[in-house]
């Protein structure tokens, strides 16, 4: 082993906003450090989600990595998200492995709701 992860870290144009969506969605109290950082330490020992500001846009396209959030009730959660500002893209989907429902934070970057 080389080490271990210690934070997940978004890039975005506004981490004061971001960190308030994703503390709302995975709980544990927003920080901001300074203008350009924030973060958040949900709780039950998940990683620490940091958002840095940066001056690119987000590129167009899928994510090239997101988070799998695990809920009890997909419909439930994506309805609480939408009022907070996320997207949800499509509709909810079935595998061999359950449900999922595709979503967007406020600023695009994806992530899934799964059950």
């Amino acid at each position: 082993m080389v080490g271990r992860i210690d934070e997940l870290v978004i890039d975005c144009a506004e981490p004061a906003a971001l960190v308030r969506f994703w503390a709302a969605v995975l709980g544990g109290r927003p920080v901001d450090r300074e203008p350009d950082w924030s973060y958040v330490d949900p709780p039950d020992g998940q990683p620490r989600l940091a958002f840095q500001r940066v001056p690119e846009p987000r590129p167009t396209g899928k994510n090239r990595l997101h988070l799998d959030i695990c809920v009890e009730d997909i419909e439930q959660a994506r309805d609480e998200l939408l009022a907070r500002g996320a997207r949800a893209v499509g509709g909810v989907r079935m595998d061999d492995q359950g449900a999922f429902q595709v979503m967007q934070d406020p600023e695009g970057n994806e992530f899934c709701l799964v059950r």
